[in-house]
């Protein structure tokens, strides 16, 4: 029995997805519950695991092509089935996922035999130079693929890594962890990946310029449709460093907020000190207590949502309806990843206390992390909070994520010499803040109001408050 798969809706709100890898080929056999194809969204990248036993019959979306939900991505032959038997019609089975559409309507055609090794392939393993040798490295490639952990094929697509192209130091051959790691600390991909990470530039290194230069027809039928050219020249030596499915996604949105909403920008700068005292007063006793470090960020969130209570406007989005106003009030934090940017989303964090948002917060960036958030972690959010000055900086003028009106950062903390009271000059810890905001929804006075209430409320935290 044939069992197609589907490409799932990985959200409420979520209409389509991308095919970003398929860790499977045809003829691969697949278990139960076993990813075999990573899928993205504007929202969430997820790996999908198959819903049955069996072999990969056929890819029907390529990776790279983006599909509605629902729309059939693969088709899987069952343990046991006979090729080219129609199956009866029956009810679906009780508890039965609803991506697997059994395809009984039409004769299932037998999938197509595996190509044998070609006889020419030297004792040494290395590849003959005629057609055959293509097919050969195929079929030892998919073995090998077989022998290799999920853990493993992760690691190689995190870090770009082509596994086939690696020599296992493991049992029979067998790829290792440790084999990745040694490829990805070699050649100049892994160097110029590291260094744009390292920057936050979120992209993921694939290939060199010479096998580009190798196989320019590859590269040009990898563009996606409506591309005006297929590669970029430039005279001066370099490397093309390819779009991952997730960079992709966040430029596009990026592009969109940026071409839709018209932003405003607007800054204060907020005297932290005695919050901040309190801060340090408390973290030790906290994470004891709480299991959980006690950072700057719920404290802000805190004075965050309060102000929001009070410029309701600015918890609204933009409909071509009218200005929608949100009853909830989800906070988004964003969090930067190697190869990606997550917006997870702290829900109805009006209704918590500085620990409750502590906790909220350290578990969705732990999930992040570890690459375990899912959709419902990162849908609804009506306001993003961007903690822009872990990394050093004192100043951010950040793009609206779609569908919000504001977006406001904590800048770093640093001691400067402040004019305070009778014209006395001190030392203070301070930290500015910047908001960008929708200048449709609202008008300069709503937006720097709310920022300076925003700072009244971190002003005014100290010790004598409660967690």
């Amino acid at each position: 029995m044939a069992t197609t798969i589907t490409m799932p809706q990985l959200g409420e709100t979520v209409t389509e997805g991308t095919v970003a890898q398929w860790l499977k080929k045809p003829g691969d056999s697949v278990e139960k519950y076993e990813a075999f194809v990573e899928v993205s969204t504007d929202k969430v990248n997820a790996e999908v695991p198959a819903p049955v036993t069996g072999i990969l019959r056929e890819i029907i979306v390529q990776e790279g092509e983006t599909v509605p939900t629902g729309a059939p991505i693969a088709i899987i032959d069952e343990v046991g089935s006979v090729p080219g038997a129609t199956p009866a019609p029956s009810a679906p089975a009780h508890g039965s996922s609803p991506s697997e559409v059994v395809a009984a309507a039409a004769p299932i055609a037998p999938p197509a035999a595996a190509p044998a090794a070609s006889p020419a392939t030297h004792a040494n393993g290395s590849a003959p130079t005629n057609g055959a040798s293509n097919r050969g490295a195929a079929a030892n490639s998919a073995e090998m693929l077989r022998g290799v952990s999920p853990a493993v094929r992760r690691l190689a697509r995190e870090n770009d890594i082509d596994i086939a192209s690696v020599r296992g130091t493991g049992t029979n051959g067998r790829v290792t962890a440790d084999d990745i790691l040694a490829a990805a600390s070699a050649g100049p991909s892994a160097a110029a990946a590291a260094h744009l990470n390292g920057d936050n530039a979120e992209y993921v290194a694939r290939t060199a310029v010479s096998t580009l230069a190798s196989a320019p027809t590859q590269a040009k039928s990898a563009a996606p449709a409506g591309s005006a050219r297929a590669t970029y020249t430039n005279p001066i030596a370099g490397e093309t460093i390819a779009l991952s499915s997730a960079r992709k996604l966040i430029a596009q949105r990026m592009v969109e907020s940026s071409n839709t909403a018209p932003h405003a920008w607007t800054m204060v700068e907020i005297d932290v000190t005695n919050a901040w005292r309190w801060r340090n007063r408390e973290k030790d006793a906290f994470e004891v207590a709480n299991g959980v470090k006690l950072t700057f960020l719920p404290f802000f969130i805190r004075a965050v949502v309060e102000s929001l209570a009070k410029f309701p406007l600015m918890n609204a989005a933009w409909t071509d309806a009218g200005i929608y106003v949100n009853r909830e009030v989800n906070v988004g934090i964003a969090v930067a990843l190697d190869g990606n940017l997550m917006v997870p989303v702290i829900r109805n964090a009006d209704q918590l206390s500085i620990t409750g948002i502590s906790h909220a917060a350290n578990a969705l960036i732990d999930k992040a992390r570890r690459g375990k958030l899912g959709a419902d972690d990162l849908r609804g959010g009506t306001f993003t909070v961007n903690n822009t000055g872990a990394n050093g900086a004192i100043l951010s003028a950040p793009i609206l994520p779609p569908g919000t009106t504001g977006i406001i950062t904590m800048e770093a903390i640093v001691k400067r010499p402040m004019v305070v009271a009778d014209d006395a000059i001190a030392v203070r810890s301070m930290m500015n803040s910047c908001l960008s905001l929708d200048h449709r929804v609202v008008d300069g006075s709503v937006a720097s109001g709310f920022l300076a209430d925003v700072k009244r409320r971190v002003e005014a935290m100290g010790p004598s408050g409660s967690l």
